[in-house]
């Protein structure tokens, strides 16, 4: 069974992601990381309502979400 991945699960994930790479260009310092920790706990916090809502596994849909952000398909429209 396919999991519908909302496109703000995608958005919240990708800040995450930024905000992570962000901090690991510098020297860690608490501060330096705080952005991704904030990025990362609405992420999960998404990923959680957004699975209860649905009816669904909430790792099965973080996984699915990571794996959209990671690994996009191509576009198949073009």
């Amino acid at each position: 069974m396919a999991i519908d991945i909302p496109e703000d699960l995608i958005r919240l994930e990708r800040s995450a992601a930024e905000e992570q790479r962000k901090a690991l260009a510098e020297p860690y310092t608490k501060e330096a990381w705080a952005a991704w920790r904030e990025a990362a706990a609405k992420f999960q916090a998404a990923v959680t309502a957004h699975a209860e809502a649905a009816g669904v596994s909430r790792f099965e849909l973080e996984i699915a979400v990571k794996k959209a952000v990671l690994h996009p398909e191509p576009d198949r429209d073009s």
